[in-house]
């Protein structure tokens, strides 16, 4: 059984925090090491400096935000990922079908089954970062940045709800899109880049999505109002959003996103800068740890 290099950030869950520190702290030991962040971007730092110590498997114990920190420390070095899902959405455990339950969870770390899948890639201003489920340029990446860590504390996933209708409220200008070094293929108000099939939840929104293709599934939504918001979501619900008129859905290898006025862009539902940005992918470029019954599961 490898080392394990254990991430965790206390602020996750709020008050849970605690009884999870307790938790791995009953854990460490010769084989298991814990290192709670202080501040934000910590996580980064500290799974790059256990990359160079020579661990093999360096544990995520937080939310999405958390875990995206935690691959870009990582990077391409072939270490793996644990993860100890502790955030509100959880997005990456439940595409991967990691348990919520920190002991389920826990043992499907230390049972070591992995599976390798792409690491997808944006760059914008000079600077590379990578991340795992999702992006978003435009109208999503608005409610991210209004959503604030203390906002989420108080009401978890309510939070994006409450920062997605007062972003309604604001004019979105319109994201041009690009893709594999062609001309415009088209523009909207929200596009939205999945390297897995699942969207704030376990909604499908890029349905044809597999981690380990090589390519990004690309949506792109025309127009946002309060009717649109309304339409797309009852098309997400039942599998049908993708032939809506006014939605764009295919796959590419790399994208460029270009707005005509400041449009902020995410990276695992955490604001990452603002366009132009370019998505790219790098296949099977991470292992995961993952329960044994993952599909496409890769034995360690």
């Amino acid at each position: 059984m490898d080392k394990l290099f254990v991430i965790l950030n206390p602020a996750a869950r709020g008050e849970k925090s605690r009884r999870v520190q307790r938790f791995l702290e009953a854990k460490a030991g010769p084989s298991v090491t814990l290192m709670p962040t202080q501040r934000a971007g910590e996580a980064q730092s500290l799974a790059a400096c256990a990359v160079t110590q020579g661990y093999k498997v360096i544990v995520a114990a937080g939310g999405d935000g958390t875990i995206n920190e935690v691959i870009n420390g990582i990077g391409t070095s072939g270490a793996a990922l644990g993860v100890l899902p502790l955030g509100t959405v959880n997005v990456f455990a439940q595409e991967l079908r990691i348990p919520r339950k920190l002991e389920s969870a826990w043992g499907v770390i230390r049972g070591g089954h992995t599976r390798t899948i792409d690491l997808a890639r944006a760059q914008a201003s000079g600077s590379t970062r990578y991340f795992v489920q999702l992006a978003g340029v435009g109208f999503d990446a608005h409610a991210v940045r209004t959503a604030s860590w203390e906002l989420k504390k108080r009401i978890g996933p309510l939070s994006y709800v409450w920062a997605g209708l007062k972003a309604l409220s604001k004019p979105h200008p319109p994201v041009e899109v690009s893709v594999n070094g062609s001309g415009p293929l088209g523009s909207g108000v929200a596009v939205l880049v999945g390297n897995g099939r699942f969207y704030g939840g376990r909604f499908a929104l890029f349905p044809r999505a597999r981690m380990d293709d090589g390519l990004l599934d690309i949506c792109v939504f025309e127009t946002v109002g309060y009717w649109d918001v309304l339409r797309y979501g009852q098309g997400i619900l039942r599998g049908a959003h993708i032939d809506l008129g006014d939605v764009k859905y295919f796959q590419t290898e790399s994208l460029v996103c270009r707005a005509p006025a400041p449009t902020p862009f995410e990276l695992d539902g955490e604001d990452a800068g603002d366009a132009p940005v370019t998505f790219s992918v790098v296949p099977r470029a991470l292992q995961v740890v993952v329960p044994k019954s993952d599909e496409g599961d890769n034995h360690a």
